[in-house]
């Protein structure tokens, strides 16, 4: 049985003064010290790292095969988006 959600009619108060022009929506810290937290979360760190390493790890040994250049692919592919996260989102 489907169900649907009822929503009320009524508009929340805004939760500080800067959300006056929006009743009912909270703001977000500002983009600059969010995407700072973030990377200094010691999992951000550790993975983006971890991913340099590889590609360095890569190029070290030598790009000789096919395998050699998936490697460097999959390790791009992570740094990638690790960067991704903090160009990209806003703070949780």
């Amino acid at each position: 049985m489907l169900t649907t959600a009822t929503r009320s009619s009524t508009p929340t108060p805004p939760t500080s003064l800067s959300d006056e022009h929006t009743p009912g929506v909270a703001t977000s810290p500002p983009a600059g010290r969010s995407r700072l937290a973030r990377v200094l979360r010691v999992e951000w760190i550790g993975q983006t790292a971890a991913s340099l390493f590889w590609i360095a790890s890569v190029v070290a040994y030598g790009i000789t095969s096919t395998g050699d250049w998936l490697q460097l692919a999959a390790a791009s592919a992570w740094l990638a988006a690790n960067t991704a996260t903090i160009i990209g989102s806003e703070a949780d």
